[in-house]
């Protein structure tokens, strides 16, 4: 409930500073008369309106708002990991592999890297690959030190480099809905996930 709390006020606070930024206010004018959704249709709390730019694992840059219709299942890793990040990978991977056995495509698992400068394109794109996260459905993201932890904030992630390449950090799977609003955490590793995927079938039908 608490970190439901922080993502609240968190979101609330860029909502507003958003509707007070004149230029954005034009933009938001001319994406209306040319037929394309303004921020200011999302719901305050959506993650769609965080404007900053990831870098996908196949080099491609994109926002959250090019997720939008789609339930995402997020969590933080970094692929040098070697103790909780392949069990969260392997949560992952548990987690689609039950949702995708009731045919519910409209469902993407985003892993973001909280090691950005290490993590390229091509260390997630080999991760993906090390742990089996392969297909459309998987979506790796490298941002900045400073998007990153700006995104932390919102879904309630701690992590610290405690030696170069290594980090401690929440174990903590994010779950959002179409309109990019949290409706679901699980924390922990190798729990029981079985609320976690009732909520995103839930939230694909």
């Amino acid at each position: 409930m608490k970190k439901l709390i922080i993502l609240f006020a968190i979101l609330s606070f860029w909502a507003c500073n958003s509707a007070q930024n004149e230029a954005e206010s034009n933009t938001n004018k001319e994406n209306a008369t040319s037929g394309i959704t303004s921020r200011e249709e999302f719901n305050d709390l959506s993650i769609y309106n965080i404007s900053t730019v990831w870098n996908t694992q196949h080099g491609e840059e994109i926002t959250f708002k090019d997720l939008e219709g789609h339930v995402l299942a997020v969590v933080m890793v970094y692929t040098s990991c070697k103790t909780a990040c392949p069990r969260l990978a392997a949560d992952m991977r548990n987690i689609e592999k039950q949702v995708s056995a009731k045919n519910k495509m409209n469902v993407k698992y985003v892993l973001i890297s909280i090691d950005p400068e290490m993590d390229t394109p091509e260390r997630l794109t080999q991760f993906g690959k090390d742990y089996k996260l392969e297909g459309d459905q998987w979506l790796f993201l490298q941002g900045t030190e400073e998007t990153v932890r700006e995104f932390a904030n919102v879904v309630a992630v701690k992590y610290k480099e405690i030696s170069p390449m290594d980090f401690s950090h929440s174990n903590i799977i994010s779950v959002f809905d179409a309109e990019g609003v949290m409706q679901h955490q699980q924390e922990g590793l190798n729990v029981d996930n079985k609320e976690t995927v009732a909520k995103i079938i839930e939230l694909s039908k």
